[in-house]
């Protein structure tokens, strides 16, 4: 058996680890902390202060390790453009929320308008240089792929984008984000492996530069990843899937980004529409559960489960 994918793991790992006890006193000495909502989670008024930005450590662990075997392996360049794209406009909107204490960050339509570029320059390489189809994989098929002609191209926008956003607002537990992550990153990696995709190196280090920063990012957290981090790692996600020909299977292993999209929708809907009424107690849903009487680990832990368990359905999925 061939263990040299484990190598890209241990030195985006490695990476990881060693950052953390540089860069979180740097951000904390730049006074680059968490600000929680007083009318949030009371018990999150606590966190205040806790620096965040700290996908900057993802995203130099993920790069470094990228670049080592990027030569032999060209077609992660795509994705590795698509994470460090959001993972910019996440690590724009953090500096501006936190050092220039611009509490709305980017402007909805500025962030919107990067988040397109970012989408469109990788819609454009996947379809006219990596000449790769933007037919998708339809799980339980037995192999079949689905091909939806010209309507492939605003799919594609909105997968990436809804993805994105997914998994930043999955980002509001110590550990979430990052625990559903890695587990999701696995599941590409099981299925770059297997499919000999030519991506492997990449889906490899953003596991080891996830497991790295869990160390820091675990209830307790000592860091937080960010929009820099849950941007970019979302941009991980939908790049790999549409390098893999499987963006149907993220309504599959994530699951859970697409709940807490669904939460937010469907709170502020009612909201609207009743005139201050809620369904739930509060949103993205992993807040509501707090509200009920969950701790943050349980939630942390019931939520990665079911990511693990969507995982394993995923791969006989295929």
């Amino acid at each position: 058996m061939d263990y040299k994918m484990v190598i890209p793991v241990l030195i985006a790992f490695g990476l990881s680890v060693l950052m953390g006890p540089f860069v979180i006193p740097f951000l904390r000495r730049l006074k680059m902390g968490q600000t929680e909502r007083v009318e949030g989670v009371q018990s999150h008024l606590k966190k205040t202060g806790t620096p965040t930005m700290g996908g900057v450590m993802i995203l130099a662990a993920i790069t470094i390790t990228s670049l080592i075997y990027v030569r032999e392996y060209p077609k992660i360049i795509p994705i590795l453009f698509v994470t460090l794209g959001f993972g910019m406009i996440g690590f724009l909107d953090d500096y501006l929320k936190v050092v220039l204490k611009r509490s709305d960050g980017l402007f909805p339509m500025q962030k919107m308008a990067l988040q397109i570029v970012i989408t469109g320059i990788f819609a454009f390489y996947i379809v006219k240089v990596a000449k790769i189809p933007l037919t998708m994989l339809v799980p339980f098929s037995g192999g079949k792929y689905w091909d939806i002609g010209w309507l492939a191209i605003p799919v594609l926008f909105f997968a990436v984008i809804g993805t994105v956003n997914g998994v930043n607002f999955t980002d509001g537990l110590d550990g979430l984000a990052s625990s559903v992550t890695v587990l999701v990153a696995t599941f590409f990696t099981v299925v770059a492996i297997g499919t000999k995709s030519g991506i492997e190196p990449i889906t490899c280090a953003v596991v080891g530069a996830l497991l790295g920063f869990l160390l820091f990012n675990v209830y307790p957290a000592s860091v937080f990843m960010g929009d820099t981090g849950s941007l970019a790692l979302g941009g991980f996600v939908a790049s790999t899937a549409y390098m893999l020909q499987m963006p149907l299977f993220i309504i599959l292993v994530g699951a859970i980004y697409l709940m807490e999209v669904l939460s937010v929708m469907i709170q502020v809907s009612y909201f609207k529409a009743t005139g201050g009424k809620r369904i739930f107690k509060m949103a993205p849903i992993h807040h509501h559960f707090e509200l009920c009487g969950w701790s943050e680990t349980r939630v942390v832990a019931v939520f990665s489960i079911i990511t693990a368990i969507l995982c394993l359905i995923g791969i006989m999925a295929m």
